[in-house]
């Protein structure tokens, strides 16, 4: 791993281009008249929602909705693929089966972002730059509210890797240390754009093996980011989080070179990634 360190100067320049780049992608969707389908679609969801119904609960029967909302059944069933695609519900054929709720994972998000970033020919290299924006900012969230319990396991999550080998082991820690951190923070929407963003960020699916000596450094940044949060220290943990993500770049930069310009890779909705 290089050892040198970005300056504060040239991070903000990589997140002033990152957020230019997200913001140009989001001015280019077009606002879209809503459908009929579309409007029962969400006033389903509100009606899921307010109920407080859980995943594997039974919504309704097909009948019932028919009534309620006074539409025909094409566009009831319309309304319905709708929520199925976006992984709210779940039409189940046969006995016992009907209509059931289900809990959206982050692969629907991540799937759908990452169809559009591959559409737009968008590459790996502006992946890792929205990555460099968005950790230090949980960083900075998880120092001032995190707790103790918090603290407590990502020093236990530091532990665990210390004795790991294996690459894949080791790359798995890695995401549960990052996991714990953006829960930390306390910001739920900044979560899960970090859980989006590091599903197509991860080096290890583009080919990046870890050395034992990077996975050494990685172990020392890691307890530099944590002891910073136990001082409640926020500039000094995003700081920290800042030179620890931008090592991914420096890495692919010296030795995988040929994967920046490398078009974003599509993440299935079922699995973590597909080919």
């Amino acid at each position: 791993m290089p050892s040198g360190r970005p300056t504060m100067r040239r991070g903000s320049r990589l997140r002033g281009k990152a957020i230019a780049s997200l913001q140009e992608m989001a001015d280019s969707v077009p606002a879209m008249p809503g459908s009929k389908a579309e409007d029962v679609a969400q006033r389903l969801l509100d009606k899921i929602v307010t109920a407080g119904l859980a995943p594997g609960s039974s919504f309704a029967i097909e009948a019932d909705l028919l009534e309620q909302f006074d539409v025909s059944r094409p566009t009831l069933r319309e309304s319905l693929r709708i929520l199925e695609s976006q992984g709210v519900l779940e039409r189940r054929p046969g006995p016992g089966g009907g209509i059931v709720v289900r809990k959206p994972g982050i692969e629907i998000l991540a799937h759908g972002l990452s169809v559009f970033l591959r559409v737009h020919a968008v590459p790996f290299i502006d992946v890792l730059k929205a990555r460099e924006v968005i950790e230090p900012a949980l960083a900075s969230g998880a120092a001032v509210n995190g707790t103790d319990e918090d603290f407590d396991e990502l020093e236990a999550s530091i532990e665990r890797m210390k004795g790991i080998r294996d690459q894949q082991s080791f790359v798995e820690e890695n995401r549960v240390f990052h996991s714990i951190v953006a829960r930390a923070s306390g910001n739920k929407v900044m979560e899960t754009f970090w859980s989006t963003i590091s599903i197509m960020a991860s080096g290890e699916h583009h080919g990046v093996r870890y050395s034992f000596g990077n996975q050494q450094h990685v172990v020392e940044a890691h307890q530099a980011i944590l002891d910073a949060c136990r001082r409640r220290d926020a500039a000094g943990a995003a700081a920290r989080m800042e030179a620890h993500v931008t090592e991914l770049e420096h890495l692919v930069r010296k030795r995988y070179q040929n994967l920046l310009s490398r078009p974003t890779s599509v993440v299935s909705r079922r699995a973590r990634r597909t080919t």
